[in-house]
């Protein structure tokens, strides 16, 4: 089980290596459209951020780092612990964040809690894995997430409501409210579906009791 693990995120950090390297740090170098999409995803995530200043945050597959460059121009005094499966976006990441209250490793799963644990995309690109395969890679991620937050966790999907021919066979599509009931029975009370911010994803906000 390890070992197909392994491989699975070992596809995946050679698929963003090869996007990272024909784009270079922008959002396309990490699979999406443009900039603005990039931002409007996060507008979504940092819902889950309930406080203006003295938090942490970690970032599962922070690719080059631009979360962190977007919660800085939105808040102050945060902790930013970055992961990332690719080597190559960790570099990326650390040429191109500050170094105070920012830590970066080349891994899955975070080595330490944090109030707040955010993914963006991760879960879209399957390549060939087979639905069971990649759903029980989510639950497996949902639950590191769960472990890694003291105070909540977000995360984005792409939506089972896409239209069929925009649908790609290496990509994966969630259906919201799964996912949704999955979260409310499994994780927390307090959890929040967004589904209305124009592109073909979901958002989930779950927030723990205090």
């Amino acid at each position: 089980m390890a070992s197909e693990k392994n491989d699975l995120l070992g596809q995946v950090a050679e698929y963003y290596d090869d996007k990272l390297s024909q784009h270079g740090t922008t959002a396309r170098g990490v699979d999406w459209n443009g900039e603005d999409s990039q931002n409007l995803r996060f507008d979504q995530l940092a819902r889950v951020i309930d406080r203006e200043a003295g938090f942490s945050v970690n970032d599962l597959g922070c690719g080059y780092g631009a979360f962190q460059e977007y919660l800085a121009g939105q808040y102050e005094g945060f902790d930013y612990h970055g992961y990332d499966v690719s080597e190559q976006m960790i570099k990326a990441a650390t040429t191109r964040l500050p170094q105070q209250n920012v830590h970066l490793a080349c891994t899955a799963t975070p080595d330490k809690q944090a109030d707040y644990t955010v993914a963006s995309g991760i879960f879209n690109v399957r390549m060939e894995r087979a639905d069971e395969e990649w759903q029980a890679y989510f639950k497996d991620t949902l639950d590191v997430m769960n472990h890694a937050s003291t105070r909540g966790f977000a995360f984005n999907c792409l939506t089972a409501y896409s239209d069929a021919d925009k649908m790609r066979d290496y990509l994966y599509y969630t259906s919201p409210t799964w996912a949704f009931d999955l979260c409310k029975t499994r994780y927390a009370r307090n959890v929040a579906l967004l589904h209305d911010y124009g592109l073909y994803e979901f958002t989930l906000i779950v927030r723990k009791d205090a």
